[in-house]
């Protein structure tokens, strides 16, 4: 059976973005189109509305003119809706958990928005073991033109990227698109050399070249199987952030990995996806690693 591509919506003009990236997206893998929504009934008592059929009615017609956009947009494509009460961070979990990716709305250099208030977008973000594509109001079908590149973040070694690159390429060889690989180093203290360190940076020919030759190694895997996907290998010192971000206004899309961890003030997601997510300007896909 094959895996929808989810949108999660919620009647702003971000998730109505995030619907039109993923009907857009559904079309080019060939995928149906799972469009999802989570209510909570408001008591008169604390918003002027009606009883819990009136507002569930509310949000269906609500829900059901969002897919009569996307549907008149693209008639082929196939669709289904979910629309349930509940805790929006249980309902988008267990629609990622189906999902072939999950889309959802963000607001510019700020916090994700709609479903995603306060913590619950880093909860969904940690806890999904699928991809989640983050998509600005602003987001056009435009920005997915032939020449603008799909930012990938890699480091470590080729195993620890091997899901992030992998998304990057499937997506680039859907839309015709270049491949942007970036790989940021620093200095590290001296202390953190080992004796089989210093040996392999010596035969590399220092830093630079070793982390060249990373990436390169990292990327052979991914060249081999999408032949026709251009690619351009970046390599540059500076925080993964900021090098990322430095190169995102080509980007039609930007892909990062995260390895979420728990603390006692909840779900991180990471310093790299975070500030990507809070920073660039082009949907932001943050792909967990297994």
């Amino acid at each position: 059976m094959t895996r929808p591509i989810t949108a999660g919506v919620d009647g702003s003009q971000e998730s109505l973005a995030a619907l039109g990236w993923a009907a857009r997206e559904a079309v080019r893998r060939g995928t149906p189109l799972r469009v999802v929504h989570a209510w909570r009934f408001q008591p008169r008592e604390v918003v002027d509305a009606g009883d819990r059929d009136t507002q569930e009615r509310w949000v269906r017609d609500s829900v059901a003119e969002a897919v009569r956009t996307v549907t008149e947009r693209h008639p082929e494509l196939e669709v289904s809706t979910d629309v349930r009460e509940g805790d929006p961070v249980a309902t988008l979990l267990a629609a990622a958990a189906d999902a072939e990716t999950l889309v959802l709305g963000s607001r510019g250099r700020a916090a994700v928005v709609g479903f995603l208030l306060g913590s619950v977008g880093q909860q969904v973000i940690a806890g999904t073991t699928s991809p989640v594509v983050l998509v600005r109001a602003g987001d056009r079908a435009t920005a997915e033109a032939a020449g603008r590149e799909i930012v990938v973040g890699q480091q470590g070694e080729p195993e620890d990227s091997a899901d992030v690159l992998g998304f990057a390429f499937e997506t680039a060889a859907a839309r015709g698109a270049t491949v942007r690989a970036v790989r940021a180093w620093t200095l590290p203290p001296v202390f953190a050399y080992s004796p089989a360190s210093l040996k392999m940076l010596d035969e590399a020919g220092g830093l630079e070249p070793y982390e060249k030759k990373a990436l390169a190694e990292s990327l052979k895997p991914w060249r081999e199987r999408f032949p026709g996907v251009p690619v351009v290998e970046h390599v540059e010192m500076g925080s993964a952030g900021q090098v990322l971000l430095s190169v995102a206004g080509g980007a039609q899309l930007m892909v990062v990995g995260r390895r979420a961890r728990r603390t006692a003030v909840g779900a991180r997601i990471g310093s790299v996806a975070h500030g990507v997510l809070h920073h660039a300007d082009c949907p932001v896909a943050v792909v967990p690693h297994r």
